[in-house]
Protein backbone atom coordinates (compact mmCIF):
# COMPACT_ATOMS: atom_id res chain seq x y z
CA UNK A 1 0.00 0.00 0.00
CA UNK A 2 1.21 3.87 -0.49
CA UNK A 3 -0.02 6.83 1.67
CA UNK A 4 -1.59 9.40 -0.61
CA UNK A 5 -1.21 13.29 1.08
CA UNK A 6 -4.55 14.71 0.11
CA UNK A 7 -4.70 18.84 0.07
CA UNK A 8 -7.53 20.40 2.14
CA UNK A 9 -9.09 21.52 -1.16
CA UNK A 10 -9.98 17.40 -1.74
CA UNK A 11 -10.98 16.47 1.51
CA UNK A 12 -14.58 16.58 1.27
CA UNK A 13 -14.10 13.26 -0.47
CA UNK A 14 -12.14 11.55 2.00
CA UNK A 15 -14.59 12.74 4.80
CA UNK A 16 -11.89 14.88 6.01
CA UNK A 17 -8.70 12.16 5.89
CA UNK A 18 -5.35 14.25 5.08
CA UNK A 19 -3.56 10.90 4.09
CA UNK A 20 -5.54 7.88 3.23
CA UNK A 21 -4.05 4.14 2.44
CA UNK A 22 -4.37 2.99 -1.22
CA UNK A 23 -2.85 -0.68 -3.27
CA UNK A 24 -0.87 0.46 -6.34
CA UNK A 25 2.55 -0.03 -7.96
CA UNK A 26 2.94 2.98 -9.71
CA UNK A 27 1.15 6.62 -9.65
CA UNK A 28 -1.39 5.64 -11.88
CA UNK A 29 -2.59 3.16 -10.21
CA UNK A 30 -2.70 4.51 -6.74
CA UNK A 31 -4.53 7.67 -8.16
CA UNK A 32 -7.18 5.07 -9.76
CA UNK A 33 -7.27 3.48 -6.26
CA UNK A 34 -7.78 6.40 -4.55
CA UNK A 35 -10.66 6.91 -6.99
CA UNK A 36 -12.35 3.55 -6.40
CA UNK A 37 -11.92 3.92 -2.62
CA UNK A 38 -13.34 7.75 -2.36
CA UNK A 39 -15.35 8.79 -5.72
CA UNK A 40 -14.87 11.77 -7.36
CA UNK A 41 -11.03 11.88 -7.19
CA UNK A 42 -10.87 10.95 -11.29
CA UNK A 43 -12.56 13.97 -12.24
CA UNK A 44 -10.58 16.43 -10.50
CA UNK A 45 -7.03 14.78 -10.98
CA UNK A 46 -6.92 13.62 -14.92
CA UNK A 47 -7.87 15.32 -17.96
CA UNK A 48 -9.98 13.97 -21.06
CA UNK A 49 -7.10 12.30 -22.32
CA UNK A 50 -6.49 10.22 -19.28
CA UNK A 51 -3.23 12.14 -18.24
CA UNK A 52 -2.71 14.66 -14.93
CA UNK A 53 -4.58 18.03 -15.47
CA UNK A 54 -1.90 20.57 -15.56
CA UNK A 55 -2.57 22.16 -12.04
CA UNK A 56 -2.18 19.27 -10.66
CA UNK A 57 1.28 18.43 -9.36
CA UNK A 58 1.91 14.48 -7.99
CA UNK A 59 4.88 13.87 -5.97
CA UNK A 60 6.58 10.30 -4.89
CA UNK A 61 9.12 10.57 -2.04
CA UNK A 62 9.25 14.83 -2.49
CA UNK A 63 10.11 13.95 -6.54
CA UNK A 64 7.61 15.40 -9.38
CA UNK A 65 6.37 12.44 -10.98
CA UNK A 66 6.07 14.67 -14.22
CA UNK A 67 10.14 14.73 -14.54
CA UNK A 68 10.34 11.08 -13.97
CA UNK A 69 8.22 8.27 -15.53
CA UNK A 70 4.30 10.50 -15.09
CA UNK A 71 1.81 8.28 -14.21
CA UNK A 72 4.11 5.31 -14.66
CA UNK A 73 6.42 6.06 -11.95
CA UNK A 74 6.85 3.28 -9.57
CA UNK A 75 5.72 3.53 -5.88
CA UNK A 76 7.49 0.90 -3.94
CA UNK A 77 5.07 -0.02 -0.53
CA UNK A 78 5.01 2.53 2.18
CA UNK A 79 5.89 5.43 0.02
CA UNK A 80 4.19 8.64 0.01
CA UNK A 81 1.95 9.98 -2.77
CA UNK A 82 1.66 13.84 -2.60
CA UNK A 83 -1.16 15.39 -4.77
CA UNK A 84 -0.25 19.26 -4.91
CA UNK A 85 -2.72 21.46 -6.49
CA UNK A 86 -0.72 24.44 -8.47
CA UNK A 87 -0.97 27.96 -6.77
CA UNK A 88 -0.78 30.84 -8.95
CA UNK A 89 -0.54 34.46 -7.74
CA UNK A 90 1.59 37.27 -7.70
Amino acid sequence: MATVRIPTQLRTLTAGAAEVDVDGTTVGEVLKSLDAAYPGFAARLFDDAGGLRRFVNVFVADEDVRFSDGLDTAVAPGQTVSIIPAVAGG
